[in-house]
This record gives structure tokens, C-alpha cells and sequence, in this order.
């Protein structure tokens, strides 16, 4: 245990010495103080401050406002996802070792600025929580998505400040479709029941959101058996990060469509974030 510990310094004081500097002069990047205070209190807000505020109060009307977050969300999730194939995964990446590029070529520098923005992206989503918070649909502000949200920020923070780029942008790809699926999904649900006929694939989403993590796991393990110039302490991370959400999806699936039809009688009932009828609750997106 010592050893590991030992290890795990070593690698950390690394990665530390090895911020990069061509994100000095980007936004919350000096420290990562106000990723920290912006991320708990996020959590303070959706899980005290929030329900506090709502409890004499009726729900908010907010269907024209979600309707314009999500279709605005659509065009950024997808936006990133094209910018990371372009900037790196279909531009000459490896799916095998990929350090980052340090330099200040155009290639490199697109993609420090994406990682920057897919970092940035992980604050707006605080307002799918919020939105329910409002709405008073307490019964989505469920461990997993406050939990997913309020540490994908911080987490990416130190992703941007020492490796914009290379190996684990992999999963930032992956994370960008699935978010560009999920809201179309999400716009559509809120536009009306004359939509559900064409929501009939709701359920392979979340198959779709556990082969991300699956891929993510399985592309994060070649660290430990190749060698590779990129800190395998964020491969650590990735990794642990994968199996965590692939597990508690994997229970949400169950739970969700797997019970017998008498167990779902009150999940039947629950309304999603954009008011239309689902079985359970809607999970965030991974």
C-alpha cells in the first residue's frame, strides 16, 4: 500500500510539472479553485438551496426555455464531436497510443481549444438540474446525475490544464455523440405526444451510453500494457471513471427495462424533464 502510494505521488507531482502553457490566458484555468467552488456549489443548489427556494412554490412553466437549451445543445454537442474527429480522432490520431502534441501547430492548437470548450460545455449542462429543480421533478435528481455532473467539470479542468489532447480526448469524442443523440431525443420529447410514435429508440440510448464507457474502458487498459508517452496516472482516472458509469448505467437498464411489468406501474407514471411519460426516471447523460 505504501508502494502504491509512493507510485501515486510520484506520478502526480509528474503530471504537475508538466501543466501546459498554452491554456495560461484561457478562462478558470489559472487554478482550479473556481471549477471546485463552481461544481459544489452546484451541488449545494440542486440538493439543499434549490428545493428550499421551490418549496412554497408552484412549479415553473419553462417549456419554451428547455425547448431552446436543448436545440441549442444539439448544435453544441455536435459541434465538439465534429471538432474532435477533425482536430485529432480522424486527422491522423491513433486508437492505439496518442501522446498529446505540445506544439503551436494549427492541428494542436484546434485542439487545445476544443478540450477547452468540451470543459466549458460540462457548467451549461448544470442547467439540465437546475430546469428540474424548478420544475420540481425532484425524483430526477437522482445520485447519478448529480453526481456525473458535478464532477465532470473539475475533472476536465485538469484534463485542459495538462493534456488538451491525445489519448483521453477518446472518451470526450464519444461523450459529444452521445450528448448530440440525447438531446435531439430530448428536443423532440418536449415538442408533444403527437412526437412519441418517432421516440420508440429511448431505450437504446442507454445500451448506446454503456458501449461508451465499455469502448472507454477497454481503449484506457492499453496504457497498462503498452508503453506510451502520456501520464498513465490520467488513464487511471479514465478508467476508474468508466467502470464507476458503466456500472451504475448498467443498473439503471435494469431497473429500468429489465422488471416485470408489475414492478413499473409507478415508474409508468413518472414524467421526464420535458413532461412526456417514460419508464423511470431520465439519467443525464454519461
Amino acid at each position: 500500500m505504501a508502494n502504491s502510494i509512493v507510485s501515486m505521488s510520484k506520478m502526480w507531482e509528474e503530471v504537475f510539472a508538466k501543466k501546459d502553457p498554452r491554456v495560461d490566458d484561457f478562462p478558470l484555468m489559472e487554478s482550479p479553485t473556481p471549477s471546485l467552488f463552481l461544481c459544489g456549489l452546484y451541488v449545494l443548489f440542486v440538493t439543499k438551496i434549490g428545493p428550499s427556494f421551490m418549496e412554497n412554490r408552484k412549479p415553473y412553466e419553462i417549456r419554451n426555455i428547455m425547448a431552446l437549451y436543448n436545440f441549442a445543445m444539439v448544435i453544441l454537442s455536435g459541434y465538439l464531436c465534429y471538432e474532435f474527429a477533425a482536430a485529432g480522432w480522424f486527422a491522423g490520431y491513433s486508437f492505439g497510443c496518442q501522446p498529446v502534441d505540445y506544439s503551436t501547430s494549427p492541428q494542436a492548437v484546434r485542439m487545445v481549444k476544443i478540450c477547452w470548450l468540451f470543459y466549458i460545455s460540462k457548467f451549461i449542462e448544470f442547467l439540465d438540474t437546475v430546469f428540474f429543480v424548478l420544475r420540481k421533478k425532484y425524483n430526477q435528481v437522482t445520485f447519478l446525475h448529480v453526481f456525473h455532473h458535478g464532477i465532470m467539470p473539475i475533472s476536465w479542468w485538469f484534463g485542459v490544464r495538462f493534456v488538451p489532447g491525445g489519448f483521453g480526448t477518446f472518451h470526450a469524442l464519444l461523450n459529444s455523440f452521445i450528448h448530440f443523440v440525447m438531446y435531439i431525443y430530448y428536443g423532440m420529447s418536449g415538442l408533444g405526444p403527437q412526437f412519441q410514435k418517432y421516440l420508440w429508440w429511448k431505450k437504446y440510448m442507454t445500451s448506446m451510453q454503456m458501449i461508451q464507457f465499455l469502448l472507454v474502458l477497454i481503449h484506457s487498459f492499453q496504457l497498462f500494457v503498452i508503453d506510451c508517452n502520456y501520464p498513465r496516472l490520467f488513464a487511471y482516472w479514465i478508467g476508474a471513471y468508466a467502470i464507476i458509469f458503466l456500472t451504475l448505467f448498467a443498473d439503471f437498464y435494469v431497473n429500468a427495462y429489465k422488471k416485470k411489468p408489475g414492478s413499473l406501474k409507478k415508474e409508468k407514471a413518472v414524467l421526464n424533464n420535458n413532461g412526456v411519460v417514460e419508464n423511470g426516471s431520465r439519467h443525464k447523460k454519461d
